[in-house]
């Protein structure tokens, strides 16, 4: 067996428990002396094992008989001192529990707690809760009373500081679609989030026009440092569409491709999942060729406002702040920034061929059209006529630029106040902007990638005062490259092409004749229909009624007739409609 060897004792002489640490009994070989002891947590504490010094606490007590015996007197029970508690509540005491939950920011420290303590509370039950049980109902139901009358109040005077709720706009379709048409496809916007197609890198077939630089000087400019919006009555501007366009029956002439398009349309096809008004285009089947056309005063035309925001405008034409009024402002704007930004001092950089839309002497507005091709598949290619509206010269090497603004006409409806935000945090107003205009961007976008341009300007145009549509003010100017910033907006160039190579597909399987796309007012999807060869021609002229049948206007608004079409006049709406060549 193996042995049990006790160690050496050391004995006290002065006291109870081991000597001194310092005495020479009890010091080990190999062991440091006058060593603290260190519990392992603060749950541990130090004490005594036995005390048989102390006065035992039950020796006076009632009904015990002297000399007797009790448990709690043994020298080894510590249950009734509290000497080392309060030792332990004094290191305790420098330690606080500090509360991390969220508080109310609307604490009233006066405000009885009603909790089911303070109901059987019998303290306070003399003095808060009525001594009767009907009593007691009633305080409830006033109490009850006055907090829906305090939550009524609130909500009245939230709802009267924020802006009034706008009329839900009714959509309308952008073309009345007649009983003799046929629909032959239904396409969802669904079925293009999955498409892609790449296309190999264009080539430049014709550039026409002229352009002038422009002035890096709008760069600089702030909402502290302003520039009011200048008007260019005398400058043309052209809208024309595929077919009417020379350049492209003169392509089309030479088979230099199968399809023809401007880049209006193609960007319009493009991001048309993005779309929430309705819009048309008309196809034509020619051959084995196909036109891509817009009509007479199509909507593509104009500039949706708040196209994509939460709250759909009101359509109703006569507030300043309508869909069809803001459109007009819109485009009115687009046009005018696109000329004020320019450097005019008549150098102007000229291309193979002039303007093919202006007459002689006419003075046109600064843009150059760039007649690309891309190849499509081995048999097919696409023309289209792309606009770049200014250049600047970058180490001796030209870049085109395209120009375009955002109008700010109401904060209280954007929820966006520019001239507040646009230098401190430009970031929130693209990022409002994209939540409210999605659409027209990712448009801007796809022309300027379709162009070739190599910077795409954003102007940030607002109004002088919320009711003036007239007045207008530059507050900044903002320049990015079209492929990042159409990664920044989530724009895949590849679905693009892949939706424009989808609907050329489906149209070069019909046979020849003329059809339209229609973008469904309601849903996201877009319609085919076949239509007759003279849809849309307007050789026709409309018989007027006789004067028996005319609706004349009463006598008494004579005058206020004639001072709104006064204030007409004077709008600029003669530079926003398109000339045909």
């Amino acid at each position: 067996m193996v042995g049990f060897a006790i160690g050496a004792v050391p004995y006290n002489p002065d006291g109870w428990g081991p000597p001194d640490s310092g005495s020479a009994a009890l010091s080990v070989a190999n062991h440091p002396s006058n060593v603290p002891f260190a519990p392992f947590s603060r749950s541990e504490k130090l004490g005594r094992i036995a005390d048989w010094t102390r006065n035992p606490p039950n020796a006076a007590r009632p009904g015990s008989r002297q000399g007797g015996y009790h448990a709690a007197d043994s020298a080894f029970d510590f249950s009734g001192d509290d000497s080392f508690a309060t030792r332990a509540a004094e290191e305790d005491s420098s330690f606080r529990l500090v509360d991390t939950s969220a508080k109310s920011h609307h604490h009233n420290p006066n405000r009885p707690k009603f909790n089911p303590r303070w109901r059987f509370n019998a303290q306070n039950a003399r003095s808060q809760l009525p001594q009767r049980r009907d009593e007691e109902v009633e305080a409830r139901k006033r109490e009850a009373e006055k907090e829906r009358a305090r939550r009524d109040r609130l909500y009245h005077l939230n709802r009267s500081q924020m802006p009034q709720r706008r009329e839900s706009a009714v959509f309308k379709s952008s073309v009345d679609i007649q009983p003799e048409w046929n629909m032959i496809d239904q396409i969802p916007f669904s079925t293009f989030s999955k498409l892609s197609f790449s296309v190999p890198e264009p080539e430049d077939l014709l550039i026409c026009g002229g352009l002038e630089y422009y002035d890096r000087s709008y760069d600089r400019i702030t909402p502290k440092n302003v520039r009011p919006l200048e008007r260019f009555k005398s400058r043309n501007f052209f809208k024309v569409t595929t077919t009417d366009d020379p350049v492209i029956r003169r392509l089309a002439n030479e088979d230099k491709a199968a399809v023809f398009a401007t880049d209006s349309i193609l960007s319009t096809l493009m991001c048309a999942p993005r779309s929430v008004y309705s819009w048309d285009i008309v196809v034509q089947r020619v051959g084995n060729k196909l036109f891509f056309d817009k009509r007479d005063g199509s909507q593509l035309d104009l500039l949706s406002v708040h196209e994509t925001s939460q709250e759909p405008l009101p359509d109703t034409k006569d507030d300043i702040n309508s869909m069809h009024s803001l459109s007009v402002e819109a485009a009115y704007i687009n046009q005018n920034f696109s000329q004020q930004v320019l450097i005019r001092d008549g150098n102007k950089v000229t291309f193979e061929e002039p303007n093919p839309f202006a007459n002689e002497g006419e003075e046109v507005a600064s843009v150059a059209y760039r007649y690309r091709r891309w190849k499509l598949s081995d048999d097919m290619y696409l023309v289209s006529r792309c606009e770049v509206h200014s250049l600047v010269d970058t180490n001796n090497q030209r870049s085109f630029l395209t120009v375009n603004a955002l109008n700010e006409f109401d904060p209280k409806y954007s929820g966006v106040d520019w001239r507040q935000k646009l230098e401190t945090q430009r970031g929130a107003v693209l990022a409002n902007e994209l939540r409210n205009n999605g659409n027209k961007l990712a448009k801007w976008t796809a022309q300027a990638i379709l162009a070739g341009a190599d910077m795409m300007k954003l102007g940030h145009v607002s109004r002088v005062h919320p009711r003036d549509h007239f007045n207008h003010v530059i507050l900044a100017v903002v320049g990015y490259k079209p492929r990042d910033f159409a990664v920044q907006i989530n724009l895949n160039t590849s679905n693009m092409w892949g939706i424009l190579k989808s609907i050329v597909d489906i149209c070069m399987k019909q046979k020849e004749g003329k059809y339209v796309l229609v973008k469904d007012p309601f849903k996201p999807q877009v319609r085919i229909y076949d239509v007759p060869q003279d849809a849309f021609d307007n050789d026709y002229v409309e018989e007027p009624l006789p004067e028996d049948e005319q609706v004349q206007p009463p006598v008494e608004d004579a005058k206020a007739g004639e001072a709104e079409a006064a204030t007409t006049d004077n709008f600029p709406t003669e530079e926003i409609n398109n000339k045909a060549a």
